[in-house]
């Protein structure tokens, strides 16, 4: 679940001071905080951090706030990586195809591609068998998709956020 917060993007990379990448950090970590125990850590006064919280929002930075969900506690245990190649003749359902991918059970995340292969589709899933049929239903099934590689996921982790 996410709340999307739609405003204007501003031109140009923003400058954040230490404040903003200190709240922008803590938020990464947490974004469900408060905004006194945001302010109380950072040594500002709650209006201060509420103003700047909602100036990050206001130039893009923030997009979203989100919900982490873990797939396996829900029976989700496999996790898997589909690289699809769409057919030369169906380049123009590319759209389509993203947004059919986008709307299907177990697909978590969904890459548009530059390079040898046109999408990464990330899905999570009970076992093998779900996988193979994802494959097989959705993708060797689908005339616009020339060939997919699928990878299984051993361990997937976030990364620090080298930019704050």
């Amino acid at each position: 679940m996410a709340i999307t917060t739609r405003t204007p993007r501003q031109a140009g990379p923003v400058e954040l001071d230490d404040i903003d990448r200190g709240l922008l950090r803590m938020l990464t970590e947490n974004a469900r905080r408060t905004n006194n125990s945001l302010a109380e850590e950072l040594g500002i006064a709650p209006s201060t951090c509420l103003a700047r919280l909602n100036a990050l929002r206001s130039a893009g930075v923030i997009r979203r706030f989100t919900l982490e969900i873990d797939p396996e506690v829900l029976g989700h245990a496999l996790e898997a990586l589909i690289f699809v190649k769409i057919r030369p003749g169906a380049r123009h359902l590319m759209s389509s195809f993203a947004e059919e991918m986008r709307a299907k059970p177990g697909v978590t995340q969904l890459f548009f591609l530059g390079g040898v292969d046109d999408f990464l589709i990330h899905v999570a899933v009970r076992d093998s068998k779900d996988v193979r049929e994802f494959v097989l239903d959705n993708l060797s099934a689908n005339p616009a998709v020339a060939t997919t590689q699928t990878s299984l996921v051993f361990e997937h982790s976030q990364g620090a956020v080298p930019w704050l």
